[in-house]
């Protein structure tokens, strides 16, 4: 079931991209919702962690609110992913590693990532709807808070997955504020944006796995 529900995931991811790619927008319509409850389902069936569940399936809500082309749906789904963001940094904080850990290997990245919040946020804040620069604004904190742990106390395929997802919402920011797009853009978005999820579940389940073997030898050890 575990192979099977990944497969599924991974046909959904592609007929998506395919239709973003062909511009078939039934496809992308039809592919989109099932990618995260997919993802989720997978997760679970490998014992993922509750708030992982819950973060993929707020990024589900997130999904199909952001397909309503209007902006209280825009709204509420970027409060849906935000909410999914939550639900990572309490995972992230729960099963990453130790503070001491983080202070050694994460004071560079943090510098990093709060550069690229506070360039993103004041480059952005003249083009974005008046009525979005603070919900924007807002959002963008929880979104570089979840990225850095990622990296700082999950490790390094969590954090690319961290990076990505920053890169995927910065794709979406960009475009509400009519700069200049590449290409086919949602296919971009998509692109990054199932990287980041897909990264983020494998990071967290390792992470996972390493907890229980290490647990498990500590175990074995212990007279």
């Amino acid at each position: 079931m575990t192979r099977l529900l990944l497969w599924a995931f991974a046909l959904a991811a592609a007929v998506d991209l395919v239709s973003l790619a062909a511009g078939w927008d039934t496809g992308h319509t039809v592919a989109k919702p099932l990618l995260m409850p997919l993802l989720a389902a997978y997760a679970a069936s490998r014992g993922a962690p509750r708030l992982l569940t819950a973060a993929l399936l707020c990024g589900w809500g997130g999904d199909t609110l952001l397909l309503l082309d209007a902006e209280p749906a825009f709204l509420a789904g970027m409060a849906s992913f935000a909410a999914g963001h939550v639900c990572y940094i309490v995972l992230f904080q729960k099963y990453g590693t130790d503070v001491a850990t983080v202070r050694a290997r994460g004071g560079f990245l943090a510098v990093i990532y709060t550069v690229v919040l506070a360039n993103t946020v004041l480059s952005l804040w003249p083009d974005l709807p008046a009525d979005l620069r603070v919900p924007v604004a807002g959002y963008s904190v929880l979104l570089t808070v979840m990225a850095y742990l990622a990296a700082a106390r999950m490790g390094r395929v969590a954090g690319i997955g961290g990076a990505l997802f920053v890169l995927s919402d910065l794709l979406i920011a960009t475009g509400v504020a009519e700069w200049p797009q590449p290409p086919r853009p949602d296919l971009w978005i998509m692109l990054t944006y199932i990287a980041a999820q897909s990264l983020l579940v494998t990071g967290v389940l390792g992470a996972r796995q390493q907890a229980r073997s290490a647990y498990g030898e500590v175990r074995s050890t212990t007279p």
